[in-house]
């Protein structure tokens, strides 16, 4: 299916969403926080989609917003997506997890929850993966400050 075609498809929903392929290969969905997990439970299941493989989830740091990154792939069609979620609230980022559709997704949640402290709702142990319990931050936030860590050239 051509990124065209999907745009298409998936506008017809009805979720307020943005598109845009801007210097990319993927066509990018920006979708609100309280419409995400709705969204991504049809790219899976819809006959048309069938994304049915989550190869990469990444946090962003956006400076007003943090965010999430979903890049999906439909190993049936062979066609893929990039769906993008921001959240306003940097002080409580919270966004639905997706581990219940794609299980891969439960390290990436839990790799984002501890660089960029954004909780993931039904996650199924939401805990920090590569720094200790008693870090204090989110390392990959650009507002974060470490004097005792940083390298500084």
């Amino acid at each position: 299916m051509t990124n065209e075609a999907l745009q298409n498809l998936i506008s017809a929903w009805n979720l307020d969403l943005g598109f845009s392929e801007e210097g990319s290969q993927f066509l990018n969905v920006s979708v609100k926080p309280d419409r995400l997990h709705f969204l991504m439970e049809q790219l899976k299941i819809n006959q048309e989609t069938k994304f049915d493989y989550l190869f990469c989830l990444t946090g962003v740091d956006w400076g007003q917003n943090l965010g999430v990154v979903y890049h999906l792939e439909s190993t049936i069609f062979r066609h893929q997506l990039v769906v993008k979620v921001e959240i306003d609230d940097r002080d409580n980022p919270i966004i639905d997890s997706v581990s219940d559709l794609w299980s891969t997704a439960e390290f990436h949640e839990r790799e984002v929850y501890d660089f960029f402290g954004i909780k993931f709702n039904n996650h199924p142990n939401l805990k920090r993966l590569f720094l200790t319990e008693e870090w204090d931050g989110f390392p990959l936030r650009k507002d974060y400050e470490d004097d005792i860590n940083m390298v500084i050239k």
